[in-house]
């Protein structure tokens, strides 16, 4: 199996209830998911994570840390993917589909939706003086293609 690293963005709205998710064309079906995408060779996660936001909704974010680590086994693809899952920031842009071939709608769900939909982090555990767990997932197979 081929690694694959993947970068995923976490973006609220303003009020901190709705998670923005992408609907990526599949290649049997149509699946919801975090901004996000491959790392490409040489790049850094936080750049791919940025990238693929812009390419995906015409957002700009700024990244404000890991919120997860997971990985996966996409065995249609042969793919052993780590997925990388950052909270981000809108900083300005407007959503849009600038890639129709990829990215079938961009909408905001509320987290109980969007959970249903795609793996979504959050925080498991306080530690003391305002540290956080990070999470790590093994998700095993996964039949939907990154």
């Amino acid at each position: 199996m081929k690694r694959v690293d993947v970068a995923y963005v976490l973006l609220y709205d303003n009020d901190g209830e709705n998670i923005l998710m992408v609907k990526n064309k599949g290649s049997h079906s149509s699946y919801y998911t975090l901004p996000g995408g491959a790392v490409e060779s040489g790049e850094t996660l936080e750049d791919a994570a940025i990238r693929e936001v812009k390419e995906e909704t015409g957002l700009n974010v700024e990244l404000e840390g890991i919120v997860a680590v997971s990985e996966a086994f996409f065995e249609e693809r042969r793919h052993h993917a780590v997925l990388f899952t950052f909270k981000g920031r809108i900083i300005d842009g407007e959503i849009s589909i600038s890639l129709p071939e990829e990215i079938e709608e961009i909408t905001w769900m509320d987290a109980v939706t969007a959970k249903k939909h795609a793996y979504i982090p959050i925080m498991e555990k306080e530690i003391s003086n305002n540290e956080t767990i990070v999470p790590y997932v093994l998700r095993g197979n996964v039949f939907h293609t990154i």
